[in-house]
This record gives C-alpha cells, sequence and structure tokens, in this order.
C-alpha cells in the first residue's frame, strides 16, 4: 500500500510544478511572437531591410540624373551652339530667314 501511494505521487507533479510549465511556456510563446511580429522583430527587419535598398536605389537614379543635369548646365554655359539648339527646340525661336514647317499628328 505504501508503495501505491508513492507510485500516484510521482505520477501527479504538484501543482507548483504545473504552474511552472505553464509560466514556462507562456513566455516562450510571448518571446516567439515578439521576436517576429514585435516592434523591431524579424518582419520588422525585414521591412526596412527592403526600404533602405528602395532608397539606395532611388539615391542612385537621382545622382545620375544630378550629374546629367549639371553636364548640361556646363554644356549650355560654354557652347553658344548647344544654347541656340536648346533656345529653337524649347522656346521654338527661328531665324529670320527660316521656314518654320509644322506637321499634323497622324495615328
Amino acid at each position: 500500500m505504501v508503495e501505491r501511494v508513492k507510485a500516484k505521487k510521482k505520477k501527479n507533479p504538484p501543482a507548483k510544478k504545473k504552474f511552472f510549465y505553464l509560466l514556462l511556456a507562456i513566455f516562450l510563446l510571448a518571446t516567439l511572437a515578439a521576436t517576429f511580429f514585435g516592434e523591431k522583430g524579424f518582419l520588422d527587419i525585414q521591412k526596412s531591410k527592403k526600404r533602405y535598398l528602395e532608397l539606395q536605389a532611388e539615391i542612385h537614379e537621382l545622382t545620375v540624373q544630378k550629374q546629367n543635369l549639371e553636364a548640361e548646365i556646363k554644356e549650355l554655359e560654354t557652347n553658344p551652339m548647344a544654347l541656340e539648339k536648346e533656345a529653337r527646340e524649347k522656346l521654338g525661336l527661328i531665324k529670320p530667314e527660316e521656314k518654320v514647317v509644322i506637321r499634323d499628328k497622324q495615328e
């Protein structure tokens, strides 16, 4: 009869151990959830990396565009033929002896 009592006690852990395991499981689940979904979690970091790469590409594109515009400005400041060409194209200017031919756009 003494052996049966000891066997029953070994099968059912005390309430404190059950409570401890329950708290441990809740803590681990909360830690995993925070790791993936919380602020500065894995998913947040992945979104930030993607945004960073997009911004780097945009910076590169704008830098190239800036260099092209600076080269165009320098060309217009130093080359009178380039300045004349730009004035003719953008402002529609012509010389007194020239004739303008305008074509209708056809589809």
